[in-house]
């Protein structure tokens, strides 16, 4: 068992600490109070996340036609410039 590069015997002397300090009433209390504050976390690093894909994405659908415009226009810009010089 490896957690966060803590092995088991780290994780033992660990809880063991905590036991002394909080008291057996109180751990199973911390124990909650942890998972709960985890979540959240973890709940609004997902948010966050979702939003930076909905912001990307949009990203490429506003950049897609832009840079269809820019290649026809380019095209038609290069194939002036080639009838030009066809004609000198």
């Amino acid at each position: 068992m490896n957690i966060f590069g803590v092995g088991l015997p780290e994780v033992t002397v660990i809880l063991i600490l905590a036991l002394l300090i909080f008291g057996p009433k109180k751990l199973p209390e911390l124990g909650k109070q942890l998972g709960k504050t985890l979540k959240s976390l973890k709940k609004a690093s997902n948010e966050f996340q979702n939003e930076i894909d909905q912001v990307m994405n949009e990203q490429d659908k506003d950049e897609s036609p832009i840079s269809i415009e820019s290649n026809q226009t380019n095209e038609i810009n290069q194939e002036k410039i080639d009838s030009e010089n066809s004609k000198k």
